[in-house]
């Protein structure tokens, strides 16, 4: 566990410098991602607070943060109206397009670039495994779109 510790901490901490300079944390970044990758570049926001592992009300401060600078906005459910959907906005993709880069080389230098074809591979699939075992929700939503 020390090990994972390690490694987790240390990159994370050199990604969220990077994020900083964008003027992003981790986590808001990470939703702007899942956004992004899903269908029609928007979530429910239940699924989002699933996915994130972020309560309910803990998502809807993020969203409310991230829509006053208009990266995201809400959009309501057309077939349950107590829900909305949290999307993606042109200016919130915009700034992925200019974080994503910076935030891929320092991927490639700290955590691909070390690691063989074959560790890598073996690295993903692992933690996919641990993933799913642990948080299965992770992908909820995804394929309700």
């Amino acid at each position: 566990m020390g090990l994972l510790t390690e490694a987790f901490t240390s990159l994370n901490t050199l990604c969220a410098e990077q994020l900083a300079a964008h003027g992003l944390a981790p986590v808001e970044f990470e939703v702007l991602v899942r956004l992004a990758r899903s269908p029609a570049r928007r979530l429910r926001m239940t699924d989002l607070s699933r996915q994130t592992a972020m309560s309910t009300s803990g998502v809807t401060r993020m969203i409310d943060r991230l829509e006053r600078e208009a990266l995201v906005c809400r959009v309501p459910c057309d077939i349950d109206r107590r829900s909305s959907y949290a999307a993606l906005t042109s200016k919130g993709l915009a700034r992925l397009q200019e974080t994503v880069p910076g935030h891929l080389e320092l991927l490639d230098e700290w955590l691909i670039g070390p690691l063989t074809q074959r560790q890598l591979h073996g690295l993903l699939v692992g933690l996919r495994v641990v993933r799913d075992a642990v948080r299965p929700e992770a992908t909820a939503g995804v394929h309700d779109q």
